[in-house]
């Protein structure tokens, strides 16, 4: 049997890189679309309207830091969400939006405007 990894940062800190792979649009476009349905690399480019190898090096990220998963058939390469909980988290986040959205838009904080 094998003991449970211990991670080196404390929970805070893990929480807050955790959150980061959310952070930047691109990735959350990616996970909202990966919530929908696993999908593959072309689907994704097609849908965001980004190039390839900006989708290809975003889905690595989220694959590094275990939020999406692959899965190959073949030459095929299909992304999904590692866990079923990140598409609920998504839709947490739109829920709380719906109060949220004015405060957070009109945040002037240089941090949160990048």
């Amino acid at each position: 049997m094998t003991s449970p990894v211990t991670p080196a940062l404390s929970p805070l800190e893990l929480k807050a890189k955790f959150f980061k792979g959310f952070s930047d649009r691109t990735r959350l476009h990616l996970l909202e679309a990966l919530a929908e349905a696993p999908r593959q690399v072309g689907e994704l480019v097609a849908l965001s309207g980004l190039s390839q190898p900006n989708v290809s090096n975003h889905l690595a990220c989220l694959r590094d830091c275990g939020l999406v998963t692959t899965e190959r058939q073949g030459r095929t390469v299909t992304y999904q969400l590692s866990d079923p909980r990140i598409a609920v988290l998504l839709g947490l986040a739109t829920e709380l939006l719906h109060g949220a959205a004015r405060g957070v838009e009109a945040c002037t904080r240089p941090e949160l405007n990048a």
